[in-house]
């Protein structure tokens, strides 16, 4: 049986933290002769429409409808790197005092980019990922799930948004825009069909999660989430899961009332780390999640694994 008192408490995970406005403001003056900034990631040049995304997820949609006619600079790029613990430096606030569009999660997930733009003189155009979903991100029951990358309906009208976004910026460029959206949105609607493939097959399942990230996608797919409120609560804030509740998470493994652990690599400690093991011991699949696009994968691949993995741990 495991031994919840020999567990040692897990590092509270900080939160996506903004340089303060003051000191951002400061550090672009001092930068400001040094040239074009080395943001995390970068792609085009020239006279193409400059655009800031929060991550690499957006920034890989933003090349997908924009092709050639955009500049993408994805200010978190890094796999390894949990986005909650983003600090927002001088050389991303000066990236983002010369975009022509701004793409951010928003829902609170990235809102380090609300600084930036507060702390900028020029004044983009701005898509807010939250906003366009049109979720009640204050819900009366529950908590607002930010991690809307994995909900392709939104995604979705993300697409639609961008196009127009673009469009706007580059008149002669709109039906491109148009084509490249259209095409965009016929591979989400094969996600789509996937997911509703999943619930004719498998609705009502049983899964657990370590945190909220994939759950829009298990949603769709008709997959029932039984792990303990708190239990996600608390790993998602980066605070103590209290035993009893540890206890009851790790009984959905050994009661193999579960068919998957959906868990998010980029967020451990040892209390994730023991309903891991919990998984493990037995034999419950696990499926690796992420907030990042992981290197070398494009959202639309990285989407269907996500999707095929989860099929293929429901179906044994």
């Amino acid at each position: 049986m495991l031994n919840l008192s020999s567990l040692p408490k897990a590092a509270p995970v900080p939160r996506l933290l903004a340089l303060p406005v003051a000191a951002l403001v400061l550090g672009l003056a001092a930068c400001s002769g040094t040239g074009s900034p080395a943001p995390a990631s970068s792609s085009g040049s020239g006279d193409a429409i400059r655009v800031v995304a929060s991550t690499n997820v957006y920034g890989d949609i933003v090349k997908d409808i924009g092709g050639d006619a955009v500049a993408v600079t994805s200010i978190i790029d890094n796999p390894d790197l949990d986005p909650h613990e983003y600090t927002a430096d001088a050389r991303t606030q000066l990236a983002v005092s010369k975009a022509q569009l701004v793409v951010q999660n928003g829902g609170g997930y990235d809102d380090f980019v609300t600084t930036m733009l507060a702390a900028a003189s020029s004044k983009p155009r701005v898509v807010d990922v939250a906003d366009v979903s049109g979720y009640d991100q204050k819900p009366a029951q529950g908590e607002f799930n930010e991690h809307l990358w994995y909900d392709f309906p939104t995604m979705v009208r993300l697409t639609d948004q961008l196009s127009q976004d673009l469009a706007a910026l580059a008149p002669d460029r709109a039906e491109t825009f148009r084509d490249n959206a259209a095409a965009f949105t016929t591979k989400l609607r094969g996600l789509e069909k996937s997911e509703a493939d999943l619930e004719a097959a498998h609705a009502g399942v049983g899964v657990a999660i370590t945190e909220p990230v994939p759950l829009y996608l298990l949603d769709a797919s008709g997959l029932v989430d039984k792990t303990p409120e708190a239990f996600s609560e608390a790993v998602e804030e980066g605070s103590d899961v209290a035993p009893a509740v540890l206890q009851q998470t790790v009984a959905l493994f050994s009661g193999h009332q579960v068919g998957l652990l959906a868990y998010n690599e980029q967020t451990t400690g040892p209390q994730t780390e023991a309903v891991l093991k919990a998984a493990k011991d037995n034999g419950v699949p696990v499926v690796a999640v992420t907030e990042t696009l992981p290197a070398g994968k494009t959202y639309l691949g990285w989407m269907q694994a996500n999707v095929d993995a989860v099929s293929s741990a429901v179906e044994g």
